[in-house]
């Protein structure tokens, strides 16, 4: 199945820009001033199909929107071969009526998208968003940017300065406040605009700290603004911020962030006065804070509606039978490859669909399978593989994947396909193996952590967009078993020294693997490559940090890549991620969404990896003593629960 999101900027884009303001902030007004409109060039297989599951979606989440105070909706309908999965959402000063006139507008025009299986309108006072696959995690992606108006003020240095405060205050602030959402206004002196407006918005699906990082880059993207212009947006996937010195909202419209602002110091130091202060004014101080308390406490309950995505829907029950016929009876020839928990086959099922059959190595431990399966089978990203279901009534437990044309990425680095994949389609696999990652460890309900990130468990679909593969089948292993692997084994050189060496295991063991792949993604060679030390050679990860010392970052690069198709600049920056990845101890490692704003932010790392942070010898041990490696990796000690409640 083809997403879209991640090169939508290279589709056909219908983009229009209108700059309209509100002159009279007393009275609500639709804002329908489309700033932009995006289509996938990718349509839908069944149009019938299709639109009836676009019309149903439409409606439902016209129907939410409907409800008084209702500012976001989500909807999905997934019965036929045509998914279509909706969220919209309105700027919380809109009356109810305008953010229906605005969706109406903006489902209006979203439909010169035909049948194209994603689209997406941003407008002043709404935003819409079709897809195939579910994508309500997503918070900060390529594409994101800043829109900067064309009127300047009179005295701009004052205006730029009372604008960036405000922006930073509320990028702060948002990702704390229960609903995501701040408007703010400020007064500005000598200057012909007397007060600066501005809003920031997170789309209710994602995280807090998926918000944060979106807050971040949208500050990035539209600060630059406020120097030359008196009104910016920027836009992003799960965020949206805008700021103008005319007003777009009402002066009795704003929110309280002042105290989402404060330190954690600062906070309890304020308790402590309101404790103390007598009176009636104690008490009101004292029912502030306690007010202050509930709402954050609400906000980072598990679970909670915020966290909230589609409606989950349990893995599909196939039967042995179907799933034998389909792979026509497991034959060798239909058979793609030997993975870490069983080999995996292609199949047709009755509908024509075409699917992926692994057949697990667990022996018959079926134990909470169907339960574990179905944690599995909730994950949705376009990053991540989908499992479609699954077979335990068989002599064996099946899994049914999403199949992806193209396989593993694997071969693309150093098998038969090797060398055919350009500088843009490697940064794109590495951006979208971040995000991947990134929703698994942070923005899914639960932490799911893979343990066993390389190439060959990073599949490429039609566009070579990457899905990572195998994330969550740990845990259907049996307690005495921690790892099953026939392609490495006794060859862990994608594997952190702390967990392969002392079972310590945490998600910055999949960032340590990630850096690994990046470095094999640049390169072109394997990290578990065994290097002639007689005649200077090294292992990747050795070699690139000698590189990378000596500023002969550019050495590393794959010679089959164009060097006219990629930026020094932009090679070099990418391997100081994947360095900062490899780090010890793991707490200098970035996590996955730290990684993901590195990837998407346009300037150079501010703190650069040290070698200082880096153990070679531990490295070395990885490759070279296999069996003490081995005996550690599959100790029992080593079983630590790597998918827990957030």
């Amino acid at each position: 199945m083809t997403l879209w999101w991640s090169f939508w900027w290279r589709m056909v884009v219908v983009a229009v820009v209108f700059m309209v303001f509100l002159t009279n902030p007393g009275r609500s007004q639709p804002q329908t001033n489309v700033l932009i409109q995006s289509c996938s060039t990718v349509n839908a297989s069944s149009t019938a199909n299709f639109f009836s599951n676009l019309n149903e979606t439409f409606s439902d989440a016209r129907r939410q929107l409907s409800n008084n105070n209702t500012y976001f909706a989500i909807s999905n309908q997934t019965r036929n071969s045509d998914p279509v999965y909706v969220l919209a959402q309105c700027r919380n000063y809109m009356s109810t009526s305008d953010c229906l006139g605005c969706f109406d507008y903006a489902a209006s025009s979203i439909r010169a998208c035909g049948a194209a299986n994603g689209a997406r309108s941003v407008l002043d006072g709404c935003f819409l968003r079709y897809e195939s696959n579910s994508f309500n995690g997503d918070t900060t992606l390529p594409g994101n940017q800043g829109l900067c108006g064309n009127r300047t003020s009179s005295q701009q240095s004052s205006f730029q300065t009372v604008v960036d405060e405000l922006l930073s205050n509320i990028s702060i602030a948002t990702p704390k406040m229960n609903g995501f959402y701040a408007a703010v206004t400020a007064p500005v002196i000598s200057t012909n605009t007397s007060t600066a407006y501005a809003i920031a918005q997170c789309v209710e699906t994602v995280t807090a700290d998926g918000c944060r990082s979106c807050m971040q880059v949208a500050y990035a993207n539209i600060r630059s603004c406020a120097a030359d212009v008196i009104d910016g947006r920027a836009v992003d996937s799960g965020c949206f911020m805008r700021y103008s010195g005319t007003p777009f909202f009402r002066n009795n419209q704003t929110t309280e962030i002042a105290s989402f602002l404060l330190d954690e110091s600062s906070s309890n130091k304020g308790a402590i006065i309101g404790g103390v202060v007598g009176g009636v004014g104690g008490l009101i101080i004292l029912l502030v804070v306690l007010l202050l308390w509930y709402r954050r406490s609400k906000r980072t309950t598990p679970g909670g509606s915020l966290y909230g995505a589609t409606e989950l829907q349990g893995p599909k029950d196939y039967s042995y039978s179907d799933l034998k016929k389909a792979t026509k009876d497991f034959r060798e020839e239909n058979k793609l490859g030997e993975g870490g928990f069983g080999d995996v086959y292609k199949g047709t099922v009755k509908d024509g669909n075409i699917i992926a059959v692994k057949k697990l190595a667990i022996g018959t431990a079926k134990d909470n399978f169907e339960s574990e399966v179905r944690v599995i089978s909730n994950v949705h990203h376009r990053n991540l593989i989908r499992l479609l279901g699954c077979c335990t009534k068989g002599p064996e437990l099946l899994l049914v994947l999403e199949y992806m044309a193209n396989g593993s990425l694997e071969k693309y680095l150093y098998g038969e396909k090797r060398g055919s994949l350009n500088w843009k389609q490697r940064f794109d696999i590495i951006f979208g193996t971040a995000r991947g990652l990134a929703y698994l460890h942070e923005q899914y309900h639960v932490t799911i952590i893979h343990r066993d990130i390389k190439p060959s468990n990073i599949l490429l679909d039609n566009e070579f967009q990457p899905k990572i593969a195998d994330f969550g089948l740990a845990r259907l292993l049996p307690e005495d078993q921690t790892h099953i692997s026939t392609r490495f084994a006794g060859t862990l050189g994608y594997t952190a020294p702390e967990y392969a060496i002392h079972g310590q295991l945490s998600e910055k063991v999949d960032t340590y693997s990630f850096g690994i792949v990046v470095l094999e993604i640049i390169s072109g060679k394997k990290c578990t490559d065994i290097p002639n030390e007689s005649a200077g050679e090294q292992y990747l990860l050795e070699h690139a940090w000698n590189l990378y010392e000596t500023r002969m970052h550019l050495k590393l690069v794959d010679e089959t890549l164009d060097p006219t198709k990629y930026k020094e600049e932009d090679i070099k920056k990418v391997i100081e991620i994947a360095l900062m990845c490899t780090q010890s101890p793991v707490s200098v490692r970035p996590t996955m969404s730290e990684v993901v704003m590195l990837l998407s932010d346009r300037s150079r790392v501010q703190n650069p990896p040290s070698r200082q942070n880096v153990n070679l010898s531990e490295i070395r041990v990885e490759g070279n003593n296999s069996t003490s490696t081995t005996k550690s990796v599959s100790n029992a000690d080593v079983t630590v629960t790597e998918l827990t409640g957030r």
